[in-house]
């Protein structure tokens, strides 16, 4: 795991390269041998003139082991404690040597791997922008528990240690990382590294201030000062209130714990705050918060990334041509992300103007990335050129693809589709942005509805990560394959799902937004409506989020959705929910687009709540807070059961990050599967809970048989 060689100088270079893994990360082999490493460094300290420590990986480290992270229970958080404090114990001793210590950071060092970086005495790296450096635990639901926070804030005081890499998760190139303190030098390739690294070390070889970190000689003070200062304790303050601000009260633990181990630890001496510090990460390891996280935002989204959803046995295709059919706000999205992405593209509207404007969005777009410094003038307009606005559909002869972003209505779209594939080729593929309408209807009008797929983006593109590919009856694997291909292409992520009304996203999301509206129509006050979400961890709360889709989507939805039930022989009874949004469109409140909806738009301010929703609809219902939260998340998670149980979900995956980077399900969770399995109890107490609020607020909360069934399994998908 780690290579020892010493020179004839007295410099020991120790390269780590774990035999068993493609990457380097905390997990058994690393800590026997480093311990067995830091034993030989003290041994032959005398001998040693200087060490330094680099990677034979692409990487340099990429941290702690999450497997090993997401099994830690209550029930082993004595064992993991002591194992955190061992690895800590190691890096201490490397710390207190005696001799100057090198980072060589060759590639990319994310949590513990820079805090192995952050131990020694010197760092250098590789002026590569592809290379990251950052401590992004938070976005686990941990902290990072090998000394980051500890050093960083000895390091860089407490303001700019939380701001600028802890609390957020921060990642920088080393040019970034060095202009911010944590990054001592730069080299211009790695070959130049470890010969750089011995450099400095025989530089300094009679400088014995090298080998002692500032914190390690008496009188040191923090950067900034500490809450014994009185400046920075009249400030102290204004760090809870302002991360509760920045939560708006969701209950995510970790940036909590982030910032009681730093402030804590800048009271006490270093290895006082280094255990604090293994504390708070040990209560949070062993929590079902970061369980959940680590789930969603590692291993889901590896799996997705990694080609999980994708057909086996099809060759990858790469896009050079897309057409963009519409270019409203969707289309002209579409368009930009294709164009970043290197893709030429054809914009057609109905009118060369139409088209014209949709170009000019990617104007304002890359414009902004200009001012900021994130693009040249020059490489903004390459991108530009690449989009032809048009009204003319003999253009789109040539193209790869075809994705389609008109108005949701069947009989548009299938004009649209019948002009198109008079012109393009056998080989193109169609798509279409729909966000409700069934792909197995659409696919009837397609001449080729084998390669015949919907995309569904989400709004605004140019922000939103996430793509919905929905497989319809007749779509072949190729089409989904290529599908994926092209997603992931334009660096978009792709969830696959089954077809059905709504498919999952916009299914999912109906519900929560309905709920929002019933709880108004139930009398409780709006403003409790909006709080309860977002204290529970949603980015926005369901009435303002009404207001964006506007109330007349909803009604649109509904209108399709109860004409299908009534080609069954069945009825779609209206709610209170319903009603309401029946009544305020009547009043033409319609939503945000139309300057009024559930919140008043004014031109000078920012929007309000409309006082008539106080006025008509509050009767002083009181409900519990956490019963609220509840409804908003078990609504959702329970029509995600319904999508597994009708087979428009057959995978956690797709559901997870689907749920999250689509819809806005609460990030804590790990998404709206992993919520259900993750709950206390399991999936067991899930359905107990749900049940209580059945009881309480109405049968939309009843699970259904199916997923009784699945109790006994404790997943939602058959392990295969």
């Amino acid at each position: 795991m780690i290579r020892y060689e010493r020179d004839d100088e007295g410099i020991v270079t120790l390269t780590m390269d774990d035999p068993g893994a493609g990457a380097n990360t905390m997990n058994d082999t690393y800590t026997a041998a480093m311990g067995e490493t830091v034993d030989r460094l003290e041994a032959e300290r005398d001998e040693i003139t200087g060490v330094v420590l680099t990677s034979a990986k692409k990487t340099f480290f990429a941290g702690g082991n999450l497997t090993d992270l997401q099994s830690v229970t209550p029930e082993r958080a004595g064992e993991f404690f002591a194992g955190i404090e061992r690895i800590k114990s190691q890096l201490r001793r490397l710390e207190q040597l005696g001799t100057p210590v090198v980072a060589a950071i060759n590639g990319t060092a994310l949590g513990g791997g820079l805090e192995l970086a952050l131990a020694t005495h010197h760092r250098i790296a590789v002026d590569d922008p592809r290379i990251k450096l950052g401590l992004p635990e938070v976005t686990l639901g941990l902290l990072p528990g090998g000394g980051g926070v500890t050093r960083l804030v000895r390091m860089l005081g407490i303001q700019e240690a939380l701001m600028g890499w802890l609390l957020q998760g921060q990642q920088y190139a080393p040019a970034q990382a060095q202009a911010k303190g944590v990054v001592d030098q730069l080299v211009a390739t790695r070959e130049e590294l470890v010969p750089a690294a011995k450099q400095w070390l025989r530089e300094h070889r009679d400088d014995e201030s090298a080998a002692v970190r500032p914190w390690d000689v008496k009188g040191y003070k923090i950067p900034g000062g500490t809450p014994s200062v009185p400046k920075f304790a009249a400030n102290l303050p204004a760090f809870p209130a302002n991360l509760r601000k920045t939560l708006k009260g969701a209950p995510t633990r970790s940036p909590r714990a982030i910032l009681a181990a730093a402030v804590e630890g800048a009271q006490v001496d270093f290895d006082t705050a280094s255990r604090i510090e293994s504390r708070y990460i040990t209560e949070l390891a062993a929590g079902r918060e970061s369980t959940a996280m680590i789930q969603a935002f590692f291993f889901d989204l590896q799996a997705i990334n990694s080609g999980k959803l994708r057909p086996a046995g099809i060759e990858k295709r790469t896009v050079g041509r897309v057409g963009i059919l519409g270019a409203g706000m969707m289309g002209a999205g579409i368009a930009y992300s294709a164009a970043m992405a290197g893709i030429d593209v054809v914009l057609k509207d109905v009118s060369v103007e139409g088209a014209a404007r949709g170009k000019g969005y990617s104007e304002k777009l890359l414009a902004r990335r200009v001012e900021r410094g994130k693009l040249s003038d020059d490489a903004a307009s390459t991108i530009l050129a690449r989009i032809t606005p048009t009204a003319d559909a003999a253009d789109l002869a040539g193209v790869d693809v075809v994705i389609e972003a008109v108005f949701e209505d069947y009989d548009l779209k299938k004009q649209v589709f019948s002009e198109v594939e008079a012109v393009v080729g056998p080989d193109t593929l169609l798509c279409s942005n729909t966000s409700t309408l069934p792909i197995t209807s659409l696919q009837e009008f397609a001449t080729r509805p084998r390669d015949f797929i919907g995309l569904h983006f989400f709004s605004p593109v140019d922000k939103m990560q996430l793509v919905e590919i929905i497989r319809g009856e007749q779509t072949s694997d190729e089409t989904v394959a290529r599908a994926v291909d092209i997603v992931q292409q334009i660096r978009k992520i792709p969830v696959v799902v089954g077809d059905g009304r709504g498919f999952y996203t916009s299914r999912v999301f109906g519900t929560l937004i309905l709920e929002g509206a019933v709880a108004v129509a139930e009398g409780i006050d709006p403003m409790v409506v909006e709080r309860a979400a977002t204290s529970a961890g949603f980015p926005a709360p369901p009435l303002a989020m009404l207001d964006e889709v506007s109330l007349t989507l909803t009604q649109h939805i509904r209108a399709e959705a109860e004409k299908a039930a009534a080609a069954e022989g069945r009825s779609l009874p209206k709610g209170p929910g319903e009603e309401l949004i029946d009544s305020l469109v009547a009043e033409g409140r319609k939503g945000r687009a139309a300057g009024a909806g559930m919140y008043d738009y004014p031109a000078d301010g920012p929007k309000v709540l409309w006082p008539g929703l106080r006025e008509r609809f509050a009767k002083g219902t009181q409900v519990p807070v956490r019963d609220l939260q509840d409804r908003y998340l078990f609504v959702m998670a329970l029509e995600t059961a319904g999508c597994f149980e009708d087979g428009v979900l057959t995978d956690a995956e797709s559901a997870n990050i689907g749920g999250i980077f689509g819809i806005g399900f609460p990030p804590h969770t790990g998404g709206p599967a992993t919520f259900m399995t993750n709950y206390e109890g399991g999936l067991a107490g899930f359905v107990a809970r749900a049940d209580e609020l059945a009881d309480a607020y109405g049968e939309r909360f009843r699970p259904s048989a199916w997923l009784r069934g699945r109790v006994a399994t404790g997943t939602l998908v058959d392990q295969a």
